[in-house]
């Protein structure tokens, strides 16, 4: 079966037939929990494209923000308040909303040989895009705390590599693989952009381009762009050649997010794995196929 996981505070994610956590806490004792799985088991709309990524994704972000918050807790030995969960999460939208899709927009509005001209004005906005995260991403790197959450992001990917070559789930065995994973998150941004200008270029057929237009049509169709990136990342994962070449940015985008961890940071990628993979009667989460 095909597992995801998401780097955490100081601790994994892994979603298999369950779905479970790993962290260590202040002791340096990891402390195990499996979160409450409320997907519905074999599903057929898991099967169904386009609304499957949709799913996917939906389940991906919610169960991360989850682990975040539980990580979080366990790691400092402090309970967070709902409030602060919910401000964190308004805030963390609000920037990646503002940041990511009405600034590129408003930036490249002020260009005036590109305004007439749809696909232009896409491609140039979703290179403003690429640059801002890319900043983005970089600046954060710098953080002791961000350090060590790439290093469990890669500690993720190279378990999960381990898991899906068939190798024995041992640290040893885990230290010979790559920390890059093509079913990524980050590789699924990439999509995201690449998709975004493709698909935000067709707009200006529709009707005349104008700022307002523009920024709604983004928000409004970012469920699609997702849908679509989705299953391109999906193809990209079984091998296709033409799909591997597309994808490659956001494979040396994970040159960024993921570092090498230390075997401790291994061994609590490994017991995520080795849990999230044990049975559980009457539901799982083995219908999708969460992001890795």
């Amino acid at each position: 079966m095909k597992v995801g996981g998401q780097a955490i505070i100081e601790g994994v994610l892994m979603m298999g037939k369950r779905v479970v956590i790993a962290v260590k806490n202040q002791d340096g004792n990891v402390i195990v929990e499996e979160l409450s799985v409320k997907v519905p088991s074999n599903s057929k709309m898991f099967k169904i494209p386009l609304i499957r990524g949709l799913i996917s994704v939906y389940y991906s972000l919610y169960y991360g923000i989850l682990a975040l918050n539980r990580s979080a807790e366990i790691s400092t030995g402090q309970k967070m308040k709902k409030s602060e969960t919910f401000w964190s999460i308004v805030l963390a939208v609000g920037l990646a909303v503002g940041l990511f899709i009405v600034l590129p927009t408003l930036l490249i509005n002020l260009i005036k040989g590109l305004k007439e001209n749809e696909f232009l004005f896409s491609l140039f906005e979703g290179i403003v895009r690429l640059i801002f995260f890319l900043i983005y991403v970089y600046i954060i790197s710098f953080m002791k705390d961000v350090k060590r959450i790439f290093q469990y992001h890669g500690a993720e990917h190279m378990v999960i590599n381990a898991y899906e070559s068939g190798e024995k789930l041992i640290a040893e065995n885990v230290r010979k693989y790559s920390t890059i994973h093509p079913r990524c998150g980050t590789s699924f941004v990439m999509i995201v952009l690449i998709v975004s200008i493709v698909l935000f270029s067709l707009f200006g057929l529709i009707r005349s381009n104008d700022l307002l237009w523009r920024i709604l049509t983004r928000l409004v169709m970012l469920p699609v762009v997702v849908a679509f990136s989705y299953e391109i990342l999906r193809i990209s994962s079984k091998g296709s050649k033409i799909m591997k070449i597309l994808t490659a940015p956001g494979l040396l985008l994970q040159k960024l997010t993921t570092a090498i961890p230390d075997d401790s940071q291994i061994e609590v990628a490994l017991i995520s794995l080795k849990e999230a993979l044990k049975e559980k009667v009457n539901t799982d989460a083995s219908g999708i196929e969460f992001l890795g």
